[in-house]
């Protein structure tokens, strides 16, 4: 019987505006590559949030956007971190990872509550971060992206960065981090979408659910990243 995995999207339409479906995209194909039935789950304020879904993913949007969506957020909050805390995978882009953290403070000085997975908290600056970023993770390797933020998010001492910053600001500009991660939560301002570019982490989201679900995975070693391999190289060139 082939296996399942049903991947979940979280306010898809509120906080999407950076082309960040291209996530669940190539999670899909991947999904398909490795031999799995895949099922796409649309999250949106109000509904019933299912708490069995297998991988969960977010994107990111404006002020706005987040402002329409934080009282849901926090009140599926409890949920969420339940499932952080038993492994299930996540990947939160932009802003929210931003509302991962404990709050996102607005240019107007509007405090948005977060729901405390990430022990982080974010402050809008005047200044966008914009443009083509390189970044490399002990376990996941060089992940490439393109950031567009003008939120500072600082982690707390003790919370793990996603990446270390080889080229662009990351998350603040400063102190040469990029993104978070949580046991298998993974938080990170890289656009582009980041898993066409990334097809490890997308792996690595896909074994830590099938893990989780069936005990064990293994990669499919016929699937060919030529394409993928060359479409990194091109935007590792590319000049910030």
């Amino acid at each position: 019987m082939k296996k399942n995995l049903k991947i979940m999207v979280l306010y898809p339409k509120e906080m999407n505006i950076y082309g960040d479906h291209g996530n669940l995209l190539a999670l899909k194909y991947r999904a398909k590559l490795h031999g799995f039935d895949v099922r796409e789950v649309m999250y949106e304020p109000g509904i019933k949030f299912d708490s069995k879904a297998d991988i969960i993913i977010g994107g990111g949007g404006q002020d706005s956007g987040q402002g329409l969506i934080k009282d849901d957020l926090v009140r599926i909050g409890p949920k969420l971190r339940k499932m952080a805390d038993s492994g299930a995978p996540m990947l939160m882009i932009c802003g929210l990872y931003q509302l991962f953290g404990h709050y996102f403070l607005t240019q107007s000085g509007e405090k948005l509550p977060g729901i405390g997975v990430f022990d982080a908290y974010t402050e809008a600056s005047p200044k966008r971060l914009i443009g083509n970023t390189v970044t490399e993770s002990d376990e996941l390797g060089v992940l490439i992206g393109y950031e567009n933020h003008s939120g500072l998010t600082h982690l707390n001492p003790g919370q793990s960065a996603l990446a270390r910053v080889k080229k662009g600001a990351g998350n603040n500009g400063r102190d040469g981090t990029e993104g978070a991660r949580v046991n298998n939560v993974f938080g990170s301002y890289l656009h582009g979408p980041i898993l066409p570019k990334n097809p490890r982490l997308a792996d690595e989201l896909i074994r830590l659910a099938t893990i989780r679900k069936y005990g064990e995975f293994s990669l499919d070693s016929r699937i060919n990243d030529k394409v993928a391999e060359k479409a990194r190289h091109t935007a590792r060139r590319r000049p910030r």
